[in-house]
């Protein structure tokens, strides 16, 4: 926990005095040395595959769910949301939409209502974005009564970590269902601490709350995949969906609007082509057909809970 506060401080204390391009490239030889000594638990952790007692299989007999999700972090992403709930819409597809309250101005109700009417759904993402709020227990008690005010006003019960950042005992006192706030295995995380499963798992409740589902990510995010380590091809996205449908678990990918090149012309430093997570879900569709139960977390959710008390 100390060397997270440690490295947690460096990043957003001196992040903003560091030109742009600098800390890319900072972040992309510290990700290149330790992608070599992670290669035996990055991108798949063979024993994250084991399933949980009792399991008897997802439902209607699927053989593994496909849950997408997307974490909006800056006002550019908070614009492309609707663009991308289309794309996902004429695909067949739906997710979740993850935003922060407090970082880029009022959200929208209208816009979160219409997502909902679309089949999309909408989850809390931190309160400001801003590195602090697993720093003791005194602020994050502080930050989880105003993201409880937000849960309530937008009628959500999900929630997203900025950054991975988690503790998973201190969000017992958030009012969710469920959380996307750890990873099977990614040791590129300012927290790296993966829990080594590709399934849900039930945060057990005590006097105080009534705990809630957490639905860890397992396939690379793409600001890791293609902003850090620069690469040109979904071949790590196809090559752990497929490990994952063979041992049945879930697939769940967190992606981001603001890192998407919309506009289809020469990607920023931070942006990759839009195409290639168009050629992801096109993937999914072709190979695997109705062999997945396509979810939203908070179905997940619903279904893991149900499990659990049975």
């Amino acid at each position: 926990m100390k060397s997270y506060i440690i490295q947690n401080w460096i990043f957003y204390t001196i992040k903003p005095v560091i030109p742009r391009l600098l800390q890319i490239f900072a972040r992309r030889q510290l990700v290149r040395y330790r992608r070599q000594r992670c290669a035996q638990i990055w991108p798949i952790d063979p024993n994250s595959a084991k399933p949980p007692e009792g399991w008897q299989g997802w439902p209607g007999g699927k053989q593994f769910a496909l849950v997408l999700s997307h974490d909006v972090d800056s006002i550019k992403g908070y614009r492309n949301v609707l663009k991308l709930a289309e794309l996902e819409e004429k695909l067949g597809f739906r997710s979740t939409f993850n935003f922060v309250p407090e970082r880029y101005g009022k959200i929208s109700l209208p816009l979160i209502d219409e997502l909902r009417k679309r089949g999309f759904d909408v989850g809390i993402h931190g309160l400001k974005h801003d590195g602090k709020l697993f720093l003791s227990k005194k602020i994050f008690l502080r930050q989880a009564a105003r993201i409880n005010a937000y849960i309530r006003e937008w009628n959500v019960r999900g929630f997203t970590s900025p950054s991975m950042h988690h503790n998973l005992g201190w969000m017992g006192g958030l009012d969710i269902d469920f959380s996307i706030s750890t990873f099977d295995t990614d040791p590129f995380e300012p927290q790296p601490d993966g829990v080594g499963t590709i399934f849900p798992f039930r945060v057990a409740p005590d006097a105080r709350n009534r705990g809630f589902v957490e639905l860890p990510y397992t396939l690379p995010q793409d600001s890791t995949l293609f902003v850090i380590m620069q690469e040109k091809t979904i071949g790590l996205w196809k090559e752990k969906v497929d490990w994952i449908a063979a041992k049945g678990g879930m697939a769940l990918l967190n992606t981001h609007p603001d890192y998407m090149d919309f506009a289809g012309g020469a990607s920023e430093p931070e942006e990759y082509p839009l195409g290639r997570y168009v050629e992801f879900l096109e993937y999914l569709r072709n190979r695997y057909g109705d062999r997945y139960w396509h979810a939203l977390p908070s179905e997940v959710a619903r279904f893991w809970s149900t499990r659990c008390r049975s």
